[in-house]
């Protein structure tokens, strides 16, 4: 347990910290399965509107610190490559 002020404010941060981020991932998590679910139904429009609007929260979560620079884009790179496959 925190016995110094410091440790305690320390504590009561990062359990703030824990639901922002915890809210926020589930966010992105959101989006890309909504660009997952137009990819499965094969319908190309959706899912390029699905992916631009994807592309911006998961860049946001990058900014943030809640996601990899790299994970990000890896996730768009795949995602973008099998919306451009649906043809």
């Amino acid at each position: 347990m925190a016995n110094s002020p410091q440790a305690k404010k320390r504590a009561r941060q990062n359990e703030t910290r824990f639901a922002i981020n915890k809210a926020r991932r589930s966010r992105i998590r959101t989006f890309l399965r909504k660009v997952e679910e137009a990819i499965a139904s094969g319908d190309k429009d959706a899912a390029q509107a699905a992916l631009r609007a994807a592309q911006p929260e998961l860049m946001r979560g990058v900014t943030k610190g809640v996601f990899h620079k790299n994970t990000a884009s890896r996730k768009m790179s795949r995602l973008a490559s099998r919306v451009k496959a649906l043809g």
